[in-house]
């Protein structure tokens, strides 16, 4: 006779936490990634999508996207990878939208040459440019945007623990 399997919501839900605690902060930064890497690449072609308008200034869509993007992704890091707490949530912004910043430039000039000059379409080139920004991100909110105020050289130390 075979054991019954509990296949409950909770029991779903416990077997992922499980996992994240095992895995950590590498796999909670592997799994908001693909969360934020989706939204990302589902929201710039869901604006060309949308309005002729946004298709014709494809770079205001850009922009768009971007921004939305950006917060989605501090919230899921903040949150969701990093559980930090405390009073340095704006110097954590800052730093996690400097990435972006650097990244969002290079962007901006590089889309609408790929696009004009080299005819390839506006999703595909977005593509490339989300698939190059995740190989940094990691190293980059580990070790500067959520590390401690007061020593720049360690990763924060306070972390919320999120207990199931």
């Amino acid at each position: 006779m075979s054991a019954v399997t509990d296949r409950s919501p909770s029991r779903a839900a416990s077997r992922i936490a499980a996992i994240g605690r095992r895995g950590g902060r590498p796999l909670r930064f592997l799994v908001a990634g693909a969360v934020n890497t989706l939204l990302g690449l589902a929201f710039y072609p869901m604006l060309l999508w949308a309005s002729p308008w946004f298709r014709v200034h494809y770079l205001a869509a850009l922009g768009l996207a971007q921004i939305t993007c950006l917060l989605f992704a501090f919230a899921t890091h903040k949150f969701g990878v990093f559980r930090t707490r405390g009073p340095g949530i704006v110097r954590e912004l800052a730093a996690f939208a400097s990435f972006y910043a650097i990244s969002y430039a290079a962007n901006w000039a590089m889309l609408p040459l790929l696009v004009e000059l080299a005819g390839i379409r506006p999703a595909a080139a977005q593509t490339g440019f989300t698939l190059a920004v995740i190989a940094g991100s990691y190293f980059w909110h580990s070790r500067i945007t959520f590390r401690p105020a007061d020593n720049p050289e360690q990763p924060r130390s306070q972390e919320i623990r999120c207990e199931p």
